[in-house]
This record gives structure tokens, C-alpha cells and sequence, in this order.
């Protein structure tokens, strides 16, 4: 007698967020059209879009279900909505512009069956409109005298030298699996980073209770990057300048973080503000102030620091 499916399937969660991107989204849940895993829930977050995007939601993915938030929450928030939302074993965050392939969910199952002690998992990411090329492979830590890393593999062609599943620092934001378990002991994502590093802080926070994050090159997804914010906008300087500081103050101890601070104001700050002199984007010199001032005038926001 064939056993019952969700024996085989278990419930998966995929929870993505829209923010004035309906035809981005109705693209991702395209896709999920074309993949095979049979026990799915879908559920869209609007982030306060100005128009709505349920018709162009529905008509691509009639199962969705679609939460619409009064106020933009940012990732975090709108991801944690769609989260409380969310009745899977497994909650799949992705990106409203990235789109599936096939096996990409059953891969992530597979590292919570043989690692136990899995967190967080995200696949192997490609460029969308460079199919064949890497963006993610794995992350490396977070500089504690910089507080910047980077993505192993990026703009690599992908001929399958990163073909291992590894354990890495961080999951990618754009598409990490975590089981409901693990979020019922670590906590929702923290929601004071609005954009940019909360998913840092969330693997930060995982790792704090015993679990890993893991890479799994078996899965791989599609990635349109940054069609929302845009690679060079004023809100992309202000929250990584801004969260930048805040994962230091939140993540790393003394006496590392005093180094930390001591590098970004006597190299960081004189650095970005004559690049951005010289090249007369004011806009954007006012948004890294902005950053920096925000971290000044909340010594504490929530859980502010490790001991």
C-alpha cells in the first residue's frame, strides 16, 4: 500500500513580499506552475502596494493567498506577517523576483533530513537574465573590522565548482528555508533593520541556539536582483549604511566593535563622503549621513547588543 504523500511532501510555506511589483510577482508565481512538489501554500504579502496586486496574483496562482498590510512593513515585517500567516512545516522566504526550478524544494528538504542541526538553508542562486552564472554560492563572514562580506561564486559561470552542500555564515536573504520548529525556539526576524542585513542577524540569532546554515547546490533558483529598490537609489545608501552599523552594535563584541567604529569613522566616513562629493550626488551623501545618524540617536533599539 503507497504511503499517504505527506509522509513524503511535508507542507512547505513559500511566503514572498510585494511592494509596487505585481507583474514581478505574478512572474514568481508563474513558476511556481511549473514545478512538481504537490503540498504547497502560497501566501503573498502586499506591503502597502499603491495598487493592488491581487487580480494579476490570482490569475497566475489562484491558490495564493494574499495578506494586505495598511503600511509598509519592510522585508522583515511583511516576511513575519506572512510567516504568522503560514501553517507549513517548513517556511520558504523568497524574493517576489526571483522564479523556481524544478527539485529546488525537495533539495532544501533534504538538508533538514540529514543534518538535523539545520537552521536555515538556501540554494544555489543564478543571475535570471544570465542563466548560467553565479550569484550565490555560500557566504562569507561578515568583516568584524569592516562590517562588510561577500557572496562566494558571484559572477562565476557555474561549472559546478561549488557542487557541495556547506555549511556557510549566512543564508541568502532572497530564498532561505527554515523550519517552523527552529523559528518557534529563534524568534521572528528582527524587524528593526526594516532593509538590508536582517537576514544576517536572523542567521546570527540561529547560530546563538545551536543551529547551522546550509548551502545546498542541488537547489537552485532564479534571481532578477534589486528590481525593487534599484542598484544605485538613495534608500539602498541609507539602510546598508544604517544597518551596517546596526548588525556591528547588535552582533559583535568588545573589543572588536570599538575597532569597528574607529575604522568607520576615520576611513569609511571621509571615503564615502569625497566619492560622493566628487561625483555630486548629494542625494546620496545626505542619505549616509542619515544612516549614521540613525544609529546615533537609537543607542538601544531593541536587543541592541551582545554581551
Amino acid at each position: 500500500m503507497q504511503p499517504e504523500s505527506n509522509t513524503y511532501y511535508p507542507l512547505v510555506s513559500i511566503i514572498t513580499v510585494n511592494y509596487n511589483n505585481a507583474a514581478i510577482t505574478a512572474e514568481l508565481m508563474a513558476s511556481l506552475n511549473r514545478i512538481s512538489y504537490p503540498n504547497l501554500e502560497v501566501i503573498v504579502v502586499d506591503n502597502a502596494s499603491v495598487e493592488s496586486p491581487v487580480a494579476a496574483i490570482i490569475k497566475e496562482y489562484p491558490a495564493a493567498k494574499v495578506i494586505t498590510s495598511d503600511k509598509n512593513l519592510g522585508f522583515a515585517g511583511g516576511n513575519n506577517l506572512g510567516i504568522r500567516a503560514a501553517s507549513g512545516a517548513y517556511f520558504f522566504l523568497v524574493n517576489n523576483d526571483t522564479e523556481f526550478t524544478e527539485g529546488l524544494i525537495e533539495g532544501l528538504l533534504e538538508i533538514f533530513s540529514k543534518h538535523p542541526d539545520a537552521g536555515v538553508v538556501s540554494p544555489k542562486f543564478h543571475y535570471f537574465f544570465h542563466k548560467g552564472t553565479i550569484e550565490y554560492a555560500g557566504y562569507k563572514p561578515v568583516d568584524t573590522l569592516t562590517g562588510r562580506n561577500s557572496m562566494i561564486g558571484c559572477r562565476e559561470a557555474d561549472n559546478g565548482q561549488y557542487d557541495a552542500v556547506t555549511e556557510t555564515h549566512y543564508a541568502h536573504g532572497g530564498a532561505m528555508m527554515v523550519s517552523a520548529a527552529a523559528v518557534q525556539k529563534v524568534g521572528l526576524m528582527p524587524e528593526v533593520y526594516f532593509l538590508y542585513y536582517e537576514e544576517f542577524d536572523w542567521c546570527e540569532q540561529f547560530k546563538r541556539h545551536g543551529y547551522k546554515i546550509y548551502y545546498q547546490y542541488k537547489s537552485l533558483i532564479y534571481h532578477k536582483e534589486s528590481m525593487t529598490t534599484g542598484k544605485n537609489s538613495p534608500l539602498k545608501t541609507y539602510y546598508i549604511t544604517r544597518n551596517r552599523i546596526l548588525f556591528m552594535r547588535r552582533n559583535v563584541k568588545l573589543p572588536a566593535r570599538t575597532i569597528f567604529v574607529l575604522y568607520f569613522i576615520f576611513l569609511t566616513i571621509p571615503k564615502n563622503t569625497a566619492q560622493f562629493l566628487l561625483k555630486r550626488e548629494s542625494v546620496h551623501m545626505k542619505a549616509f549621513w542619515n544612516g549614521i545618524f540613525w544609529n546615533l540617536k537609537h543607542p538601544k533599539p531593541d536587543n541592541i547588543c551582545v554581551a
